[in-house]
């Protein structure tokens, strides 16, 4: 064990173990709480952790609550199961309880508190007292402070940090040596279980989180270049994003990279907006186009384009869980039109999920119903929707008070009650969707019914048994709701720039705190005012000059991902590059039970299977969190790219953009301009221009399998496989 005993605080003065009390002291009775002096050390020793007592079945026969929500079932757990042989208050000493945390006894967690330290005689003496779980009228911690709360830090500096808890009765103590620590950016700064911070050498923002028993604080460390800037350079703003993003850069000493040239823009905006690469044409149109408002114009064009529903009801399809599993396949795509005929027409947001919410009446009827039907459960409805619309994840709290956040079994309860009366029944016109029933739910730990209430909100009145439903869907899409605009914004963030303002982007909480708490604001505002219309979020986000920046860095951003400071590089979605490799080889692929023509993004099926889409991470859809889709490169998938038989075909086929392009364009110099526009939706600079020239003169009568291998070449590189 790394801590110094002598460096252990108590809870409060008079609770001092019996060999540190003064005569005075010693002579008075000791009052012990189970939950203000044990709970606290099951919690800081990993004791009550999922990967110990607390998980479902326990450890060994012994179970705790899961990071001690349940103070009273943890007490009887330790005092009178196992016929109460884990504490014996006539020798403490010999307790099954010391004797394992000290290592005295075979542990399988090993030894968790050392003989002779505070924590050791706070256990024994609380057993010599006869183990009690303490009073009602004793105080309770209210909340805790961290301190400090936020700190600009050099890099390679370490900062400890100090945890106070707040009680009912207003006392306040030193709890740091008994706090959970947590850093939500470990790459710009760690903490360890003393609660002592150590910045690395990459500037950026890491929150700090503590938590002691069920409250949780948080400390802001920002950590800018070492290196001075000097004047920061006076930039173009060419809406707010710029100038609150630039305001960070300025804090962090960090200058943002350079305009994009055209075609990079170009490559990047078609692929963000409909997930499909431009066509030569269309490339060499826009980059020959001497409209100062090209790029405006671009995005208003695409926005406009088929493939911009394709592509976004793809994305909302996988967190609203398309299932065909378990919708069967005519209910799903039934699901899947509505959503991308929602999208198509430019619905607002806000109505969208108010659909979604409400729907109710015939299946057949009313596709959005279709939602309800992918679960069993009530919570996971309420789950579900909390996660996907507001990204606030109540799932945890199911069984127990949220570890990282504020919401506790009443909230997750009072969230299912909204839905308990939904249900679905087969009549003579098909399925249908009912609310019938009492808007409420039983907490099944302690047997309380719990009315409706939006999370942080109040109770409904108690004289109605109306479908509640839509007062929680007016709640969810109010302008004043805290998350519904935030959540919005910060998945379009995500997706355009490559990061969210939070990550993981359905994590919101006070514990994972925004890198740009600013910019947050200010586009969630910019939601509301716009009436959630996505269309206009994304020419908002889209005509910024930090979405046009280069990707290429300078001296200082090089190591920022975190602050929008250059454009970062993006791995292209499964469907999105399998399309781009259909695309520029000009082959379609033919998708089992599809009809012929469809492309990746067309799919609306998850199911489908293609041994391509499921190697680079086509999400399953079977939760509603992001992370179901991996966006992380392997060497599975280089090697694929490299040796597939199938891509190989795609390249070589007669009919194929190659062969199409070698036979139309008997000038090499021209042959080579095709296949960048085709491949880089760009212009070769003159010396790929002159490397891929030569290359195709020295080949002689094979010109075709020499432009084959430059292609080949092209479609392996970092260039095409991300958008950047």
């Amino acid at each position: 064990m790394k801590r110094n005993a002598g460096l252990a605080l108590v809870l409060f003065a008079t609770w001092l173990p019996l060999s540190q009390r003064s005569p005075l002291q010693a002579a008075q009775p000791r009052s012990f709480n189970f939950e203000n002096d044990i709970s606290p050390l099951l919690n800081r020793f990993g004791c009550n952790a999922s990967s110990c007592h607390g998980k479902a079945e326990g450890q060994n026969g012994f179970k705790l609550s899961v990071f001690g929500y349940d103070p009273a079932a943890d007490h009887k757990a330790l005092t009178m199961e196992s016929r109460g042989r884990r504490v014996f208050p006539a020798a403490p000493e010999q307790s099954l309880l010391l004797q394992k945390m000290s290592g005295a006894m075979p542990h399988g967690g090993g030894t968790r508190i050392l003989p002779g330290t505070a924590e050791y005689e706070i256990v024994r003496d609380w057993i010599a007292a006869g183990a009690p779980f303490g009073q009602t009228s004793d105080p309770k911690v209210k909340e805790i402070e961290v301190n400090p709360t936020e700190r600009v830090l050099s890099m390679k500096a370490r900062q400890p940090l100090r945890v106070t808890a707040i009680y009912s009765d207003d006392r306040r103590a030193d709890v740091t040596h008994l706090a959970q620590f947590q850093s939500n950016n470990e790459v710009v700064a760690r903490v360890d279980e003393e609660g002592l911070i150590s910045v690395a050498d990459v500037p950026g923002q890491a929150a700090i989180m503590a938590r002691y028993l069920s409250s949780v604080a948080v400390s802001q460390i920002l950590v800018p270049r070492a290196e001075t800037l000097g004047p920061f350079p006076t930039l173009p703003e060419f809406n707010f994003i710029d100038r609150l993003v630039d305001q960070k850069l300025k804090k962090l000493n960090i200058r943002p990279s350079e305009l994009s040239e055209d075609a990079e823009f170009l490559r990047r905006v078609y692929l963000d907006i409909i997930g499909t690469l431009p066509t030569p044409t269309e490339a060499r149109r826009f980059l020959m186009n001497p409209r100062v408002d090209r790029r405006a114009r671009l995005v208003n064009e695409l926005l406009e384009r088929p493939e911009y529903a394709d592509y976004w009801a793809l994305k909302w399809a996988d967190v609203l869980r398309v299932d065909r599993q378990v919708l069967g396949h005519k209910d799903a795509y039934a699901y899947y039109r509505w959503i991308r005929e929602r999208i198509a027409s430019n619905t607002p947001f806000d109505k969208m999920v108010r659909e979604l919410i409400t729907a109710e009446g015939p299946i057949d009827e009313t596709p959005p119903a279709n939602f309800y039907k992918l679960f069993s459960k009530p919570g996971e409805m309420a789950s579900t929707l909390s996660q996907v619309f507001l990204g606030v994840r109540i799932a945890c709290a199911e069984c127990h008070h949220h570890p990282f956040d504020r919401w506790s079994q009443s909230d997750y309860y009072g969230m299912q009650a909204f839905f308990q009366p939904v249900s679905r029944k087969k009549g003579p016109v098909g399925e249908m969707l009912l609310v019938t029933g009492q808007p409420e739910a039983r907490n099944p730990r302690t047997g309380e019914m719990i009315r409706p209430h939006p999370l942080g909100g109040v109770t409904p009145p108690t004289d109605t048994n109306a479908d509640l439903r839509r007062s929680l869907a007016a709640w969810f899409t109010a302008a004043e709701n805290p998350w519904f605009a935030r959540n919005l914004a910060n998945r379009l963030v995500a997706h355009f720039l490559g990061r969210g303002l939070v990550e993981p982007v359905d994590d919101l909480r006070a514990t994972n705190p925004p890198s740009n708490p600013e910019l947050l604001d200010a586009l969630a505002r910019h939601a509301v005012e716009a009436q959630f219309d996505v269309k206009s979020l994304i020419r908002t986000i889209a005509a910024s000059r930090t979405y046009q920046l280069a990707s290429h860095p300078n001296e200082t951003n090089e190591p920022d991902e975190q602050n929008y400071s250059r454009a970062l590089f993006k791995r292209q979605p499964a469907e999105v590059l399998l399309d781009a490799v259909c695309q520029t080889t000009g082959t379609g692929e033919k998708f089992p039970g599809v009809p012929a023509g469809y492309r990746a993004i067309q799919v609306w099926d998850s199911d489908v299977s293609h041994y391509f889409l499921k190697l680079f991470g086509r999400p399953v859809r079977k939760t509603a969190c992001e992370c179901e889709r991996n966006a992380e490169a392997s060497i599975a998938q280089v090697l694929h790219l490299l040796n597939s038989p199938q891509v190989h075909a795609k390249l070589t086929h007669e009919q194929g953009s190659v062969a199409r392009l070698t036979g139309l364009n008997p000038d090499n110099g021209k042959l080579t301009e095709e296949l960048y526009l085709t491949f880089y939706s760009r212009f070769p600079t003159a010396k790929e221009r002159r490397s891929a020239e030569k290359y195709l003169t020295e080949s002689g009568s094979d010109r075709r399998h020499a432009a084959e291998d430059l292609a080949w070449s092209m479609l392996n590189s970092i260039e095409f496989v991300f958008n950047h």
